[in-house]
C-alpha cells in the first residue's frame, strides 16, 4: 500500500477514499489552476501592414510617394480633405450644428495636412509648412512634382 494522504494508489477500489461518485477524494486537494497572462509581445513579420506610413519624400519618385501617401490617408479616412473645401457658414448664421461641423472639418484637415508634412523630408517640410490646408498643400506638391516627373 502506497500511502499519500491515506489513499491506496495500487487499488482500484475507491470506496476507502472517502468520496462519493464523481467527487474529489477528501484526502486529496486538487491543484489550483491559475491563468497566467503572457506578456504583450509584438510579432514582427516581413509583411507590410495596411496603411503603413510611407517613407519620407525627398524630391524624387513623386508618383510612387504620392500613391503611397494617398493610400495611407485613405486608411486614416482623411483622403477626402485633399479635395474638399471647408463647409461654409452663412453670414450672421449662428447655427450650433454648422459651427461644430466646421470645427470637426478644421481638425481633420489639420491632421491630414500634418500627416502629409510629416511625410516630407525636412528641407521640403520647411518649404511647404506655410500652406493653409491639406488641399492647398496637396495641390502645390502635385503642381511642382508631377510636371517634374513627366519630364523625366
Amino acid at each position: 500500500m502506497n500511502s499519500i494522504g491515506n489513499i491506496d494508489t495500487n487499488s482500484n477500489d475507491t470506496s476507502n477514499m472517502g468520496t462519493s461518485e464523481g467527487s474529489i477524494p477528501t484526502g486529496v486537494i486538487p491543484p489550483v489552476v491559475v491563468p497566467v497572462m503572457a506578456p504583450h509581445t509584438t510579432v514582427h513579420s516581413n509583411s507590410v501592414p495596411h496603411g503603413e506610413k510611407p517613407e519620407k519624400f525627398i524630391g524624387v519618385e513623386f508618383k510612387k510617394w504620392h500613391q503611397k501617401m494617398l493610400f495611407y490617408l485613405t486608411t486614416l479616412n482623411l483622403a477626402k480633405f485633399l479635395n474638399e473645401d471647408p463647409p461654409s457658414i452663412q453670414e450672421g448664421e449662428n447655427n450650433r450644428a454648422s459651427l461644430i461641423a466646421l470645427d470637426a472639418w478644421k481638425h481633420s484637415d489639420f491632421l491630414c495636412k500634418n500627416y502629409i508634412l510629416n511625410g516630407l523630408d525636412n528641407t521640403l517640410y520647411n518649404v511647404y509648412c506655410s500652406k493653409q490646408s491639406a488641399k492647398e498643400l496637396w495641390d502645390s506638391l502635385e503642381r511642382k512634382y508631377k510636371t517634374e516627373d513627366a519630364g523625366t
